[in-house]
C-alpha cells in the first residue's frame, strides 16, 4: 500500500515540476510583460535623447521636448487607460544612441522616445513600433542650381562627412549609373555645410532632417534647396523589448488612432513645420512622400 502512494506522490511532484519548467519560463516572456512592470511598479520610464532636433532633445529650461516625446505621452495615456491607472507616474531617462538598445533590453527604460532607425539588424534583439518617420539620403544645394537628381552631380565637388553610410552610398549609385562625383570629407557635419555655403562644394550630402535643421539655421534658409532624389530611406520607430506582442499591440494602436485621425499629422506640422523651442527656428520640412505612405500604411518593417 506505501509503495502507490509514494509512487503517487513522485508523480504529483513530477508534473508540479513539469508545471514550473512550463510556465516561469512562459510568464517571463508573456506578452504582458511590460504592461505587467509597469502595473506592479506604478510607473512607466522613458528613455529621451538631449540634441536629437526636433524628435527629442533639452529645451531652454533642461526639459526634454519633442515629436517623439510628445508620441510618448500619448502612449504613456494609453497605458493609463488600459491599466486603470490614471495616476502612473512617468520616469524620464537620458540615453544615448549606444546606450538604448541595452536598458531596453535590461529593463532600465520601456520605450526609446527618440529618433532609431529600424533595421533587420536591431530586430534580432528589440522590437519597433510602426514608422513615425521616414528619413531620405539626400543632398541639399543652391536653391537655383540645375540638379535635380545624383546624375546631375556628376564631375561636380561634393561635400561629405568622414565617417558617414552617405559616402557608400553615392559611390554605389554613381557605379550604377556610371557616374563619378569630386569628394571633399570633412570631420563633421557643420564643416560640410560650411563647404557648400562657402563655395567649395556644389552639394552636401547626408539625412534630409539633418540637413533641413542646418539650413532652418543658416543666415539665409531661402538660398537652400534639398533635392527629391534619394540614395535610400530609413524608417524611424520606437524602440521597445522584443517578445511582448501586448505592449507593440497597444503602442502600435496609439499611433495608428493618431495617424487616422488628424493627431499626428498636427504634431508633425507642430515640431517640423512651425518654430520649435528654444531659438524659434522653423526647420519648414513638409511630410515626404515616404513617410505620408507610412501614415496612409502603418508597418513596422526594417532596412
Amino acid at each position: 500500500m506505501n509503495q502507490p502512494k509514494h509512487t503517487a506522490a513522485k508523480a504529483l511532484f513530477r508534473s508540479f515540476m513539469l508545471a514550473v519548467v512550463v510556465v516561469v519560463p512562459a510568464y517571463a516572456q508573456s506578452p504582458g510583460g511590460t504592461l505587467a512592470k509597469i502595473r506592479d511598479t506604478s510607473e512607466i520610464r522613458l528613455g529621451h535623447r538631449d540634441v536629437s532636433v526636433p524628435f527629442s532633445y533639452l529645451d531652454e529650461n533642461q526639459k526634454p521636448v519633442g515629436f517623439a516625446m510628445d508620441l510618448c505621452a500619448r502612449i504613456v495615456d494609453a497605458v493609463k487607460s488600459e491599466l486603470k491607472l490614471p495616476s502612473l507616474q512617468t520616469k524620464l531617462q537620458p540615453i544615448q544612441l549606444s546606450t538604448q538598445i541595452p536598458l531596453i533590453e535590461n529593463g532600465t527604460i520601456d520605450i526609446v522616445c527618440g529618433p532609431a532607425t529600424n533595421t533587420l539588424e536591431r530586430q534580432k534583439v528589440v522590437a519597433f513600433s510602426d514608422t513615425i518617420f521616414v528619413s531620405s539620403i539626400r543632398a541639399v544645394v543652391q536653391k537655383d542650381a540645375p540638379i535635380r537628381s545624383f546624375e546631375d552631380l556628376s564631375g561636380r565637388p561634393v561635400s561629405l562627412t568622414s565617417g558617414s553610410t552617405s559616402i557608400g552610398l553615392l559611390a554605389a549609385r554613381g557605379q550604377e549609373k556610371n557616374f563619378q562625383t569630386r569628394n571633399i570629407l570633412t570631420p563633421v557635419h557643420g564643416a560640410s555645410f560650411l563647404a557648400l555655403t562657402t563655395g567649395r562644394s556644389e552639394a552636401f550630402i547626408m539625412d534630409d532632417i539633418l540637413l533641413a535643421s542646418l539650413i532652418a539655421n543658416s543666415a539665409k534658409p531661402s538660398d537652400w534647396r534639398i533635392i527629391d532624389d534619394s540614395l535610400r530611406t530609413e524608417p524611424y520607430g520606437l524602440i521597445i523589448r522584443k517578445g511582448d506582442p501586448e505592449f507593440k499591440a497597444l503602442v502600435d494602436t496609439t499611433l495608428t488612432a493618431m495617424m487616422r485621425s488628424n493627431a499626428f499629422g498636427e504634431l508633425y506640422a507642430k515640431w517640423f513645420k512651425t518654430p520649435i523651442p528654444p531659438r524659434n527656428v522653423n526647420l519648414n520640412f513638409p511630410m515626404t512622400a515616404p513617410l505620408k505612405d507610412a501614415v496612409a500604411n502603418p508597418n513596422d518593417k526594417g532596412v
